[in-house]
């Protein structure tokens, strides 16, 4: 049998849609140089609080981070059935000073869950800046458009214009909501700390023959050295299993808030108003050689769903953790973890590529608005109509007269709306048939939308942009697939 790599399974969220760097934060090597990292930052505290534990041993330990024999792990976890251990015995054989102390007093969740930690506080602080490169190219996008008129739908019917840029807007609101959100369960987020087998320390006790305050110092120590200012006061032997509910719920509102957008994108690339980017040799369709789908939009929205629903695996898990811990959560939160952060990091690089080559099309735009404009515009009518004398019962009577009419025209024969035609030869509006052409200009049925735009952008999203400013990249966003 062939031993090609396509001839195994493997995520398309790590072959076609998600970052290198994400990938990597989520690899065997991060995971496992970040284990040896903490029994390298444990054995320092250790040392420091009095332990019998020697410079060499410190440095030994330390060269030896990145020097991960995979093979060799791998066939000791095959033995074992225990990937700590495994892990444990491979750092030993590279470090045979050292070995003695590799895990002194741990119990294997003081590894792997502060391993874990680490990792999704490293994914946060990946996802965040894309999160709000997105903010910033949508909202100089919602600037540059604040004052193109466009027609407005509630129940995906035209109702009132509003702006293209007000639109993105309501995208913007969104996605700051989720960025609040996030960054706030990145703040949140501490270290599990060193805490034993079911959370007592009595391991750690026992070794410091019985100095509780060391206890307590050895927590501290570690936790500060591995980047978190405080841990959890209490845990059983895992952090709360709830965090990871929190984190992937936040993630998987982020999805629906980018499911909800991309499909706004998707209704608009149908009246061809705005358009996402198409590259020159790009094929819509192996039939329809015309076709210009929104196939980024698509894709979003498609794994989306995806991250939509991964909420419930870690609700789930919290939920049935008998007593201090079960290992039913293990194999889940392998899949579950990893493939929402994936997801989360495709679906935002795909949308800053998306968003940095929007294009909007305002003759379409235009044309559009002219088929139902004259029915918005009956409401400025009447009031000009009162405004010169007339009676706004009259003149309401009239309009849905003639408005009934211009419909049954335009449903039943299919031309054009003619209800202004109607007006112009009805000799009850002459009155104020030199007033049409302003009633009639679509600039003045945006109401505030402009100034909206720039109040949200200085008060909402210039803030949002600021936090991360140094560390966005948003200039020619490429997506390899």
């Amino acid at each position: 049998m062939s031993n090609s790599v396509y001839d195994t399974y493997v995520s398309p969220l790590s072959t076609r849609y998600a970052s290198t760097e994400m990938k990597f934060n989520f690899s065997d090597k991060k995971k496992f140089t970040t284990w040896r990292s903490l029994w390298t930052l444990l054995a320092q505290a250790e040392q420091e609080l009095g332990l019998n534990i020697t410079d060499q041993q410190l440095k030994e330990l330390n060269d030896n981070v990145d020097n991960v024999d995979f093979a060799a792990a791998a066939e000791e976890e095959k033995l074992t059935r225990h990937d700590i251990m495994a892990h444990v015995h491979t750092y030993a054989a590279c470090c045979p000073t050292a070995g003695p102390i590799i895990h002194l007093g741990a119990t294997s969740c003081d590894i792997g869950d502060n391993a874990d930690l680490i990792v999704l506080r490293d994914a946060l602080d990946i996802l965040l800046p894309k999160l709000a490169g997105c903010v910033k190219t949508l909202g100089e996008f919602a600037d540059e458009h604040k004052h193109l008129a466009t027609l407005g739908f509630t129940h995906l019917q035209p109702a009132q214009l509003t702006t293209v840029g007000k639109r993105a807007c309501l995208w913007l609101q969104d996605l700051i909501l989720c960025e609040k959100n996030i960054s706030r369960i990145r703040a949140d987020l501490k270290f599990r700390g060193i805490k034993g087998t079911t959370g007592t320390q009595a391991s750690f006790l026992q070794l410091f023959n019985g100095d509780y305050e060391k206890v307590r110092e050895l927590d501290i120590r570690v936790t500060r050295l591995a980047g978190f200012p405080d841990s959890y006061s209490v845990t059983g032997q895992t952090y709360p299993r709830i965090v990871d509910a929190e984190v992937v719920s936040s993630l998987s509102i982020l999805g629906a808030v980018v499911h909800k957008m991309c499909t706004d994108l998707r209704l608009l690339a149908g009246m061809n108003e705005i358009g996402e980017p198409f590259e020159p040799t790009q094929i819509g369709s192996s039939a329809m050689a015309y076709k210009q789908n929104p196939m980024r939009s698509e894709r979003v929205c498609s794994i989306a769903r995806y991250l939509m629903n991964l909420v419930n695996n870690p609700l789930s898990t919290a939920s049935v953790q008998w007593l201090e811990r079960t290992l039913d959560d293990s194999a889940n939160r392998r899949l579950c973890l990893s493939e929402a952060f994936l997801a989360a990091d495709s679906i935002v690089l795909t949308l800053q590529n998306i968003l940095e080559g929007l294009c909007v099309f305002p003759k379409v735009i235009s044309r559009n608005i002219e088929k139902v404009l004259p029915f918005m515009a009956t409401e400025n009518i009447i009031i000009a109509m009162v405004k010169v004398g007339g009676d706004r019962q009259v003149c309401h009577e009239k309009i849905r007269v003639l408005s009934l009419e211009a419909a049954s025209t335009v449903r039943l024969d299919g031309k054009d709306n003619d209800l202004l035609d109607r007006i112009v030869k009805d000799p009850y509006f002459a009155p104020i048939l030199d007033q049409l052409s302003h009633l009639l200009d679509p600039s003045t049925f945006v109401g505030c939308a402009p100034d909206q735009v720039n109040h949200f952008l200085k008060e909402e999203v210039q803030p949002v942009v600021n936090k991360y400013i140094s560390k966005i990249k948003t200039t020619a966003t490429k997506l390899d697939i």
